[in-house]
């Protein structure tokens, strides 16, 4: 076998020692692992093994197949559903058609061996049909397009005069029991085939050996590949009509005023954008519109983008960032309004209720692609699947010829297979879904069930979470409760290397995309202008903005700090919070979406001391800014404070020369051999005593009351600044 676009990554002693399942788990990896075989979550495979029955002891075959929700690159051996082959086949008897079609998934369940808890896919007839011992099911870029042409049967053809594949064609059909039974029903009638191509879904191989199995898949798929690209590389700049919009060289800027517009627009998401070349081949040509418009083919694929993307038009040579934020606002009520079209035209009286209008993918000539999700991962996913839908509509329309103007050489399979089935319409030789298909997969009984189980939504999910100053006191436990509650988190601090550092600690427990980290200089406008286009590029906008970043110089022997000490503690502590709320309200009006902004004060704002007077007199103005703020940013932000007591824990405005010379100050006997930790257990435990409550504050206490801010918990309060205190008489409000 000769391998030119792919690899074999099968490595023999790797495989020493497995048994069939774990070779099913190793196979499965190794095609999982290369995004070119199949997308994220998309595809399965399988294996027919011989295993004793656990109630019996008796020899019986055992389909293994991926279950329901895994992924081919991650999947491990407990991600597979088993089933009794001669149950599974027993339900050919009672099938009656295809309006049983979610009965019969309901009934694998009473098809599984040995208890295995995990579910079986839609899928399972698929494989569990097709009389062979290693199937695999996968949806590559170059299958799909070949399976979305409109002269299908025909380069079927040409395929195998030019490289001996044989492949049997079937036209579109949802997966499920029907669908297995048209696998088995071909298999049937051409046994010496490599492959079945399933029209505008994917691909089917097999082997009788897992390694078999493998090699099959990895020489069909490559062999299409080379077919596929041959033909996108004849098409050269003519592919897609040829270029129509011009390519911004300031696309990026464009992207991030439009961005937050577009968030806010389609309400509660997180974004994500590219403009990778393939992209703007694609939003930049003649035919894209068109094709967008025909939407995507692979079921796959259609979950994520819908039932097609946004289309923005606009002058991409001179038009200005205004007119393209105008011309996206109109296009997306058009949208919603072609949207509530397309379902009330095909719903049934059992559809579930319509869900959100809004799109999920957005293009716009001369700039790039939007998607969006629920979360980091999904957006980016999303995206991720539209743009293989762009590799698919590429390789399809490349593929043009006198044969491809409509469906002709489709009809023969449709009557054979489905002769009720409504007709798919083409545009330049590309076949997507039907209407009333997409919307029996979007609106699919069985996906309904699959959102009404998913687990209720946290307090801060979808939102974006700023937190300027990431020490690993307040900073980091900020992030952390803001993270726990779902935010996506943005910690952001002069120091580069501590914003880091807390954000790789918080990774480890919500995920690489969940929390980022940046450099800013919150005294600087512009630094801060920049840290704001960086979020909103980054997960599409900002809806919590916490002000941590504070300053406090020791006094020195005569209990002064110098002018500069001032001015710098001003700067930091008043001037920064001011800059960095103002510039994210930009954002947030540009969202037209609700914010919340919380800044860190301190009881000191209220209580006069000695030694402290230029940290204290910012505290006390950052107060008057909270209210300030309030009125400004009303009535969509709400702004208030948070001022706790002393925070000695974690806090870098305690490093331990201050906390001795607190304790000396204070008179509290210390040893010079105690660690830092312990100096600081005694220096929070004298500020302890001086309250009602006789309580620490802790970094825990102060992210607790800016979470409740940021949180729709007290989503009525604002220009407020909340004690954290343990109760400090001398910080009652007056």
């Amino acid at each position: 076998m000769e391998l030119k676009l792919l690899q074999d990554l099968w490595v023999d002693a790797e495989t020493v020692g497995m048994d069939e399942a774990e070779l099913l788990r190793y196979r499965s990896n190794l095609l999982g692992r290369d995004l070119r075989l199949t997308n994220f979550g998309g595809g399965n495979t399988s294996a027919k093994i011989e295993s004793p029955d656990p109630l019996t002891g008796e020899p019986v075959t055992v389909l293994w197949v991926k279950g329901s929700g895994g992924d081919l690159g991650t999947i491990k051996r407990d991600g597979f559903a088993t089933l009794y082959m001669d149950k599974l086949n027993a339900l050919k008897r009672r099938y009656q058609g295809v309006q049983e079609e979610d009965a019969m998934a309901d009934r694998y369940a009473l098809c599984t061996f040995n208890s295995n808890p995990r579910a079986a896919s839609i899928d399972t007839p698929l494989h569990g049909f097709l009389p062979f011992r290693h199937v695999d099911h996968l949806h590559p870029d170059w299958a799909i397009a070949l399976a979305a042409c409109a002269n299908g049967p025909r380069l079927l053809e040409r395929l195998e005069e030019r490289t001996g594949l044989k492949l049997i064609w079937l036209p579109w059909k949802r997966p499920g029991f029907e669908l297995g039974l048209w696998l088995e029903r071909a298999v049937q009638e051409s046994p010496d085939m490599d492959g079945i191509i399933l029209g505008s879904h994917g691909i089917f191989t097999w082997g009788d050996t897992c390694r078999a199995s493998y090699l099959k898949t990895i020489e069909v798929i490559d062999k299409i590949g080379q077919f596929i690209l041959a033909a996108v590389e004849r098409k050269g700049d003519a592919l897609f009509g040829g270029a129509i919009a011009t390519t911004r060289e300031d696309r990026y800027a464009l992207a991030t005023q439009a961005m937050p517009v577009l968030r806010g627009a389609i309400n509660n998401v997180i974004g994500h954008f590219t403009d990778a070349p393939d992209v703007l081949r694609f939003v930049n040509s003649d035919s894209a519109k068109r094709l967008a418009w025909q939407g995507t083919s692979c079921p796959d694929h259609f979950v994520r983008t819908k039932v097609r993307p946004l289309f923005v038009e606009w002058d991409s040579a001179k038009g200005t960032a205004a007119e393209l934020v105008q011309n996206a606002v109109q296009a997306m009520e058009g949208y919603r309004e072609d949207y509530t079209q397309y379902y009330n035209e095909n719903r049934l009286p059992d559809s579930p209720a319509m869900r959100s209008p809004n799109p999920t993918v957005v293009l716009v000539p001369g700039v790039g692609l939007f998607s969006f999700g629920r979360n980091k991962a999904e957006a980016r996913i999303t995206g991720e699947f539209y743009i293989n839908a762009i590799h698919v509509m590429e390789g399809s329309t490349a593929l043009e010829d006198e044969d491809s103007k409509d469906i002709s050489l489709l009809e023969p399979y449709i009557q054979k297979y489905a002769p009720a089935a409504q007709r798919p319409s083409v545009t330049d030789n590309y076949v997507a879904l039907p209407p009333n298909e997409a919307f029996g997969i979007e609106y699919w009984s069985l996906e309904e069930a699959k959102i009404q189980r998913m687990p209720a939504e946290k307090a801060l999910a979808r939102k974006v979470a700023l937190i300027v100053g990431a020490s690993p006191g307040i900073g980091q436990t900020v992030a952390e409760r803001l993270a726990k509650e779902s935010a996506h988190v943005v910690l952001a601090d002069i120091n580069a290397g501590l914003a880091e550092s807390t954000a790789q600690t918080l990774q480890k427990r919500y995920g690489k995309e969940t929390v980022s980290f940046e450099q800013v200089d919150c005294t600087n406008r512009e630094s801060v202008r920049n840290l704001l286009e960086r979020v909103t590029m980054q997960f599409g906008g900002v809806d919590v903005v916490v002000q941590v970043a504070a300053l406090f110089f020791p006094p020195a022997a005569d209990g002064r700090i110098t002018e500069e000490q001032w001015r710098k503690t001003f700067d930091v502590n008043l001037l920064g919070a001011m800059l960095v709320a103002d510039e994210a309200q930009r954002v947030i009006t540009a969202q037209k979406s609700d914010g919340s902004i919380v800044l860190i004060s301190s009881a000191n704002g209220v209580v006069a001391k000695k030694g402290s007077w230029a940290y204290d007199t910012s505290k006390a103005a950052m107060n008057h800014l909270v209210r300030e703020l309030a009125v400004e940013f009303a009535p969509r932000i709400r702004v208030n404070g948070v001022a706790p007591a002393s925070v000695v824990e974690g806090s870098q405005q305690f490093p331990r020369d201050r906390v001795v010379s607190s304790l000396a100050k204070y008179g509290i006997a210390f040893e010079e051999s105690e660690t830092t930790e312990q100096l600081r257990g005694k220096l929070s435990g004298f500020y302890a005593e001086r309250t009602l409550l006789k309580l620490p504050i802790v970094p825990a206490d102060v992210a607790e009351a800016t979470f409740l801010l940021s949180s729709f918990h007290l989503g009525k309060t604002t220009g407020q600044v909340i004690a954290v205190d343990a109760g400090l008489p001398e910080a009652f409000l007056r």
